[in-house]
């Protein structure tokens, strides 16, 4: 029996807000204490550094004027 692969875990880039993750993913904090996810569920993550709500993204980069375009070369 070959085990199936892992989904593919996708990270998007937002233009000027969070990192978009989709897929099966686990997220560690640093104490190594995992953050309840909902399975199947998109999360975003804060870039801005503005979130009340950190990792996790609640739109404070709207208000905070957070700027970032990123581009793959």
């Amino acid at each position: 029996m070959i085990a199936e692969s892992p989904a593919v875990v996708e990270i998007k880039v937002r233009d000027d807000g969070p990192y978009k993750v989709t897929g099966l993913v686990r997220l560690i904090d640093a104490d190594g204490n995992e953050f309840e996810l909902t399975e199947g569920k998109a999360i975003a993550l804060c870039r801005c550094g503005a979130s009340q709500t950190k990792p996790f993204c609640d739109r404070a980069h709207r208000e905070c004027g957070f700027a970032s375009r990123e581009r793959a070369t």
